[in-house]
């Protein structure tokens, strides 16, 4: 019985992936699969949490070391594309001196992740904001 019933769950699962993928791409399927850079970061240079107008809530937390950003991470309560768009944001940022790093935009986001469903695409503004008042909190310090 339990076999009948793992095969079934596969199959469903499987199809669930492959909507993922068609909706939403490769590239995102990839990050909803396997985050990156998911979790909070104890004693951050930067913190910013912004809550969107979807009631999604976001936080990304950055580590800065000589004006450079060495490491980031990010929470969320939101669904897998605010995640994916977080990590992106996160990714983005490591690596790039603090100033410079207004550059990341929603539009940036976006662009690394390719073509976004249109009632998604308010995630990558979300995780560029919730970035810029993390920098700000950097820059105060």
């Amino acid at each position: 019985m339990s076999t009948a019933l793992d095969e079934f769950a596969d199959r469903l699962q499987e199809e669930i992936n492959q909507d993922v993928i068609e909706t939403y791409g490769q590239k995102v399927y990839e990050r909803w699969r396997h985050p990156r850079f998911s979790g909070s970061m104890e004693d951050p240079s930067g913190y910013g949490r912004v809550t969107g107008n979807c009631g999604d809530t976001m936080e990304i937390f950055l580590r800065v070391e000589n004006g450079i950003v060495s490491d980031a991470s990010f929470t969320t309560d939101g669904c897998g594309c605010s995640a994916v768009c977080a990590s992106v944001a996160c990714e983005l940022a490591i690596g790039g001196k603090t100033e410079p790093l207004s550059d990341i935009t929603g539009e940036a986001i976006l662009e690394v992740l390719g073509d976004l469903p249109e009632k998604e695409v308010h995630c990558a503004f979300l995780a560029a904001d919730t970035l810029q008042s993390a920098l700000k909190t950097c820059m105060k310090s």
